[in-house]
């Protein structure tokens, strides 16, 4: 073995027992890295956080800017990580610089510094001297590692709201690891099966009370109390207001605000927040995607209305879906949902050889990252049953969605879609083969749809569709 290679294997197993990014069994294939970098630029630049969030992200920035091959930006980021922690903590940072360093020391190592490398490993070295437990164990670490799998993928956002409970035991009082467990929890709770104390509500309430200032919580709550009883309303209202009123040009609270005048119908009013919200904010694909959904539910609202004046702007709308759909799917790589929406809106526009192909695109896309799947299946099902007048192909991609995510909103969806179909054979023909094979096909997943309501939950990038518990347990009765 050369010198040089005995090097390399002591520096890497001394990397291997740090606490950071490269050691979080965090894997590339699962992040939309263009649309992460976007994110991430646009809460540096707005500085959400304060000084300690935007040196979080910096710190993230570092690790992904690396990831795809920038690794002098990289070592940039990690410098202001480190600068505004030292700026902002004084004597006190060295917990806060743990992660800093360990990604510093791995960079470092790739870029074949191992003088660096080493250098960085003897300051955590010196810190981890200092400490009565395990980095693993530190509050700041652990509050930053959340942080990290919260902001990075979906994917992980079961393993952020494991870390942040273990950070919030240790430092009950910290409005960040608290203000982090809540939007984790959050976004891992099924959609609106849920009470008025169910766990992310509780987190929510507590971080709120520890910081009053924070506005991007309470939008966040206002949220879940209007979408587990509409009893409560007037106190979600409240909040939304309160919060619009706190943080009037933070993009992340209008957004929200936007969403909830959505999910009551006030679609005009939406479109002006989100609007507002883009103008800060004009690198956000979730903002884009809102601002289609808006659009859909206009042009659907329009076609319920069916007088023939109106064909006009039915068409207006879908093509304003489509424009911030297309705006959505540019800006992240791989966003299924809006993806499949907008081959599904070239479908209703009769430009079938396009939604077909962006729907080849789209399945290609979810099976390449295993995300998403289903939701292609349900699109392209109702492409077939709507746009291209094939039932027995949508019949197939019903149950393909079925079988893949009993428990999902698509799910229960494609359930409800077949045994609708099955209905209006039955009435024909109370014997016909096809409804009575669509119906034992239904009976059979009945187990697999309610079997563990519990882990029926929306996805990151499903947050724009929240179903509830009761149309599950609708078509459970009718089954």
């Amino acid at each position: 073995m050369s010198e040089m290679s005995s090097i390399q294997d002591s520096l890497q197993s001394k990397l291997d027992q740090l606490e950071c990014h490269f050691t979080w069994d965090i894997k590339k294939g699962d992040l939309a890295l263009t649309n992460i970098i976007n994110r991430l630029e646009e809460q540096v630049e707005l500085g959400l956080g304060n000084q300690q969030g935007v040196a979080r992200t910096h710190c993230s920035l570092g690790y992904v800017k690396f990831l795809i091959g920038h690794k002098k930006r990289a070592l940039t980021h990690l410098l202001k990580s480190e600068t505004l922690i030292k700026e902002n903590l004084g004597i006190n940072c060295d917990k806060t610089l743990i992660v800093t360093y360990g990604n510093f020391a791995w960079i470092n190592y790739h870029m074949k510094n191992y003088a660096e490398c080493e250098s960085y490993l003897m300051k955590l070295q010196k810190i981890n001297e200092t400490l009565s437990i395990e980095p693993s164990s530190v509050s700041e670490v652990l509050g930053e590692k959340g942080w990290a799998y919260l902001k990075l993928s979906h994917k992980y956002y079961d393993k952020a709201a494991e870390v942040f409970q273990k950070a919030v035991e240790l430092d009950p009082e910290n409005s960040e690891w608290n203000a982090g467990y809540a939007k984790a929890l959050y976004r891992t709770e099924p959609g609106t099966y849920c009470t008025v104390d169910s766990p992310a509500i509780k987190q929510l309430r507590q971080t709120i009370d520890i910081e009053p200032d924070d506005d991007s919580s309470r939008v966040l709550l206002g949220l879940k109390l209007y979408l587990c009883s509409k009893e409560l309303k007037n106190e979600s209202e409240k909040l939304m207001e309160r919060a619009l009123k706190g943080s009037p040009e933070n993009p992340h609270v209008i957004r929200y605000v936007g969403k909830y005048f959505r999910n009551q119908g006030s679609v005009d009013r939406s479109i002006e927040l989100l609007s507002t919200a883009l103008e800060t904010s004009p690198n956000s694909a979730f903002i884009h995607h809102q601002l289609a959904l808006c659009y859909k539910t206009k042009k659907i609202d329009l076609q319920k209305e069916q007088w023939e004046g109106n064909k006009f702007e039915v068409n207006q709308a879908r093509d304003q879906c489509i424009y911030y759909l297309e705006k959505a799917t540019s800006l992240k790589a791989s966003f299924v949902f809006a993806m499949s929406d907008l081959a599904l809106q070239y479908g209703e526009k009769r430009n079938l050889p396009k939604a077909e192909e962006l729907f080849a695109r789209t399945f290609k896309a979810a099976r390449e990252n295993n995300d998403g799947v289903h939701v292609v299946h349900y699109y392209y099902a109702e492409f077939q049953q709507y746009c291209n007048r094939c039932e027995d192909l949508a019949i197939k991609h019903y149950k393909e969605c079925l079988k893949i995510s009993p428990q999902s909103s698509e799910g229960y969806r494609s359930a409800k879609k077949l045994k609708n179909i099955a209905q209006r054979y039955i009435k024909y023909d109370p014997g016909d083969w096809k409804a009575n094979e669509i119906l034992g096909f239904l009976y059979k997943m009945k187990e697999e749809m309610f079997g563990d309501t519990k882990s029926y939950a929306a996805t990151s990038d499903n947050e724009d569709d929240d179903e509830t518990l009761s149309n599950l347990c609708e078509i459970n009765c009718n089954i």
